[in-house]
């Protein structure tokens, strides 16, 4: 049996499965896409400009059946898999409209003659991506690089195969040349020769620790450029003068965000001791009063986990915890249904000698730090591996800031989960990552920044 296919997570019942594709198959998507890149490269940026903007035309009228496929293929509820596709149009609509300027000859001082940095494609890019946002991933990789002049292959997650399919019939029904936008259903264990194949210029993935160190040896072996997008383990520093119930919302709010399941959910809430037991008691009155249910259901609150195996990795997580010595405030059960549900769970007492202290749980459970000062809260922000996102919440946002610059993350927001926009720069640094996708700074990742110079023989250099 494949292992690509769409397991509904709500059900655990198998919706649809896909074939992996042959050595010959992926030969021949991979010289399509290096023809196509030959012809793409040459075209105007208004002809690339209409493309995508062709694509967010038909996000937005297909968004009720795309946020549905979210719900079925990953357990997104269906209100947040509507706003991602919505999120995912407005990205192919920034680039659209912003990439000609984004790309135009940059000019540089010097004081002979003229030289400015011409920014040119780079060839065919392998884009591999995870299952949480299946439409938002392949956009911020897609979107830019495209508009640049690069054909892009996508490698999607193994459970979101729907997705992936629909995302090339998109491209195909906007106009998109044989080869500017294919995917390949093959299984993570390919990827490597994906990698090392002559016609991949450049490779971006989001995922595990372990699956992009992997990915960037490979990358590396072959001298190509790389980005990587790998988790995190988002810190909520509530500051001595915030508004508890305005920061507990916000903090269980971006919990539940998709079951957990986001790189940049605020997972260690670290609150000064004064006030840590009113906001885990009413942070536990939101969790245990979520509806946890179908995610097609308008009601539910609390959506399956994206699959069984899950579930259960989360699950073993908070059971390891409690075993160590962490305290359950609420949750850590499985639902007694079928599908890959969870309740909602708070956990307290985590010490740096325990396993959740260190590792990311890519679920719907709340980890809480009670501290003495904002300098205590600064240090345990920071000791972490991971370095993507980050919150700071406070009243005095000058003070906010302050602490923000002290937190070694590539993202901090202020009084708001970290979030997503089109124009603002996604990325982490330390584990999480290298590299920005989104903004001015995503289009250049995978551009030859090329100087071109005009003096003249007896200039001095």
């Amino acid at each position: 049996m494949s292992s690509i296919k769409t397991v509904n997570p709500a059900t655990n019942k198998v919706e649809k499965e896909y074939e992996e594709m042959t050595g010959q198959q992926i030969d021949t998507i991979l010289s399509n896409a290096d023809k196509a890149f030959k012809t793409w490269r040459k075209t105007s940026f208004a002809v690339r400009a209409e493309l995508l903007h062709n694509v967010a035309a038909i996000l937005r009228k297909r968004k009720e059946e795309l946020g549905k496929l979210c719900s079925v293929e990953m357990g997104k509820l269906l209100r947040e898999g509507i706003g991602e596709v919505e999120l995912s149009a407005d990205i192919f609509d920034y680039y659209a409209t912003n990439g000609a300027k984004f790309l135009a000859d940059s000019p540089l001082d010097t004081p002979n003659g003229k030289a400015f940095l011409s920014y040119e494609p780079i060839g065919v890019l392998l884009s591999v991506q995870p299952w949480n946002f299946p439409f938002y991933q392949i956009t911020r990789s897609a979107a830019p690089n495209i508009m640049a002049g690069n054909t892009v292959v996508l490698k999607h997650a193994s459970n979101v195969p729907q997705a992936a399919e629909i995302m090339e019939k998109i491209f195909a029904e906007a106009g998109a040349p044989k080869g500017v936008y294919t995917n390949l259903f093959v299984p993570g264990s390919k990827v490597s020769e994906v990698v090392a194949d002559p016609r991949i210029k450049g490779a971006s993935l989001t995922g595990s620790e372990p699956a992009g160190a992997s990915f960037a040896s490979m990358a590396g072996k072959y001298l190509k450029k790389s980005t990587l997008e790998l988790g995190g383990s988002d810190v909520f520093i509530v500051m001595p003068d915030a508004d508890i119930d305005k920061a507990v919302k916000t903090a269980t709010a971006g919990r539940l965000w998709n079951a957990g399941q986001v790189c940049v959910s605020p997972k260690r809430i670290i609150v000064q001791a004064s006030v840590a037991d009113k906001f885990i008691e009413k942070a536990k009155s939101i969790f245990e009063s979520a509806v946890v249910g179908d995610p097609l259901d308008p009601k539910t609150d609390l959506a399956p986990l994206s699959s069984e195996k899950a579930v259960e990795d989360v699950m073993k997580q908070v059971e390891k915890a409690v075993k160590q010595g962490a305290r359950l405030i609420t949750g850590g059960k499985r639902l007694n249904r079928s599908g890959a549900f969870m309740e909602a769970t708070i956990l307290t007492g985590v010490t740096k000698d325990m396993s959740a202290y260190s590792e990311e749980i890519f679920g719907p459970v709340l980890v809480v730090y009670s501290v003495k000062d904002v300098d205590e809260a600064v240090e345990l922000a920071n000791d972490t591996t991971f370095g993507l996102g980050g919150t700071v919440f406070g009243t005095d946002t000058d003070k906010a800031v302050e602490v923000a610059r002290r937190i070694d993350t590539g993202m901090v927001y202020i009084n708001h989960v970290t979030g997503i926009a089109p124009e603002l720069p996604f990325g982490g640094t330390k584990n999480s990552g290298y590299g920005r996708e989104q903004s001015p700074a995503g289009i250049y990742e995978f551009v030859n920044a090329k100087l071109i110079r005009v003096t003249t023989p007896d200039a001095a250099y």
